[in-house]
């Protein structure tokens, strides 16, 4: 339990140290990495079973020649690419916005730095800390929030592509 309590407080003297922006970036990267996990299951999980449906029902097909059963094929494969690029788009702005958001908790904290050396009218390293630690750990936590929101958005992008062209190889027609 204090270990617990001991946990939170070292998160909320963080908090502080960064400013409200900080609370905004975490909360953005939470959200982020909640959808990036929800797109890892549905990839490893959700999507093999709809891809085995979406196959016996193309196998199940008495005539997969026509140019009917073509236009049928390709709804099929576009209705999975669909499934499969859910959220990656929100995911992608979420990433973008990561930077904008830590580079509005530099400008915050330097014109924190500018208030203090305004208030003091002197340039007191000890004053203006608080102010330089407001402008850089925002920044950093923006960096790494896009940072690894992009590598795993590039992964998910690019499983989600490899998924379709599988599933269409799958769904050949029969000439």
């Amino acid at each position: 339990m204090v270990l617990l309590i001991d946990s939170i407080n070292a998160i909320r003297d963080f908090l502080d140290t960064g400013g409200q922006v900080l609370l905004v970036i975490g909360v953005l990267i939470f959200a982020m990495w909640l959808l990036i996990l929800e797109r890892f299951i549905y990839f490893f999980k959700g999507f093999s079973r709809y891809k085995q449906k979406l196959k016996a029902q193309w196998k199940n097909r008495a005539e997969r020649n026509s140019w009917n059963a073509e236009q049928i094929r390709q709804a099929m494969i576009s209705r999975a690419s669909m499934r499969l690029d859910t959220n990656l788009a929100l995911i992608n702005v979420m990433v973008a916005l990561c930077p904008l958001l830590g580079l509005l908790g530099t400008v915050t904290g330097m014109i924190e730095v500018f208030d203090v050396m305004a208030i003091t009218g002197t340039g007191s390293a000890r004053s203006m800390a608080s102010g330089v630690s407001k402008a850089t750990i925002p920044t950093m936590a923006g960096m790494v929030g896009a940072l690894s929101g992009v590598f795993a958005s590039t992964f998910l992008q690019r499983k989600a592509k490899r998924e379709v062209e599988l599933l269409q190889d799958s769904m050949v027609l029969d000439h």
